[in-house]
């Protein structure tokens, strides 16, 4: 896929799937494609595992042609070892290669990845040039303001990243020191837009397909991407996307439809055990803001066995039909994600 072809499926559907460790597998990113994302991205997926090739690192990348066009989201620390793994990912049938700037998890910044790199601007160069000219399809980067308060550079990596070839930046509003705490900073986000000669694609605190739509406007970027908000309203990408075209999406939230859909994703494309965990931490987070959502999440993760777990959550969302969702964005959320 060329870059003009990526670049034009961001502006058919500006609404991009955030990559989520443990959370955008293959399953999820045919069901988010299915409602509506226009592009999406693997969880983060380590270069080393795959110079090492690890059956469970190179499962990651796993793909359906409906998700296509899709990221492969690579980290490391070895310019050469990165680059290797995203030839290895075009061939795999990646379209484009997102590079993880961003993931503050110690386990990772402390050998130098994620975040880390932000610290070391030649390095990030380095890096950039060396895995652009191992590949043939896009290279994209996804990055934070900066590791703390005082290196912001978002702008320094995005103006690298043009002179490199990249297609995109795609920036969390956050610094790494902030991990995930208080508000994302759309200003900035802005304000690196407005200098920027590359797309820039924003991230953070989008929880409604309204908020995804008023900050798209508001910062003039080329895109948003999507994570937490997706977990908390699956449909949110059919609605931004409506909303972005001047309409309303009405719908009835099926939650027993869309359970019923996970449960046949999940059971055909891994085992029993890894479905019971999944089922149980989506119908978990679904059910955020909703009326007796703490005893139901109590309830089902005592669950022993996928169809007993199917059913108790499709027992809660048999209630809700007509029940609106509390908006939940003013209190920590169930996971942390990674970008």
């Amino acid at each position: 896929m060329a870059s003009l072809d990526l670049l034009g499926a961001l502006r058919s559907n500006p609404f991009v799937l955030a990559p989520m460790a443990g959370i955008t597998d293959s399953a999820f990113r045919t069901l988010m494609r299915r409602l509506g994302c226009g592009v999406v991205i693997t969880e983060l997926v380590s270069a080393h595992g795959i110079e090492f090739k690890s059956e469970k690192t190179i499962r990651l990348m796993g793909f359906e042609e409906i998700q296509r066009p899709f990221g492969v989201q690579l980290f490391g620390e070895t310019p050469e070892i990165v680059a290797r793994a995203a030839k290895f990912a075009e061939g795999f049938g990646a379209d484009f290669i997102d590079l993880n700037f961003g993931c503050p998890v110690p386990k990772v910044v402390k050998k130098g990845a994620g975040s880390a790199i932000l610290r070391d601007l030649p390095r990030v160069a380095e890096m950039f040039r060396t895995v652009k000219a191992a590949v043939s399809i896009p290279l994209t980067v996804k990055i934070r303001m900066g590791w703390d308060e005082t290196s912001r550079n978002a702008l320094d990596v995005a103006a690298i990243a043009y002179d490199e070839g990249l297609a995109w930046v795609a920036i969390h509003g956050r610094t790494r020191a902030q991990g995930y705490s208080g508000q994302a900073d759309w200003d900035f986000i802005a304000s690196v837009k407005a200098k920027s000669k590359i797309p820039i694609l924003g991230n953070g605190d989008i929880h409604s397909a309204s908020t995804a739509v008023r900050r798209l406007r508001e910062s003039g970027c080329d895109g948003v991407m999507i994570g937490r908000g997706c977990l908390k309203n699956p449909w949110i990408f059919r609605e931004a996307a409506a909303l972005w075209a001047g309409g309303r999406y009405e719908h009835d939230r099926d939650f027993q439809g869309l359970l019923r859909d996970m449960h046949d994703l999940f059971l055909s494309r891994t085992d029993e055990k890894i479905t019971l965990l999944q089922l149980k931490k989506f119908a978990s987070w679904y059910s955020t803001g909703y009326p007796g959502a703490a005893n139901f999440r109590k309830t089902i993760f005592q669950s022993q066995a996928v169809g007993e777990t199917l059913d108790l959550a499709l027992a809660y969302f048999a209630d809700l039909k007509s029940v609106l969702q509390v908006d939940t964005s003013h209190e920590a959320f169930l996971m942390g994600g990674h970008g």
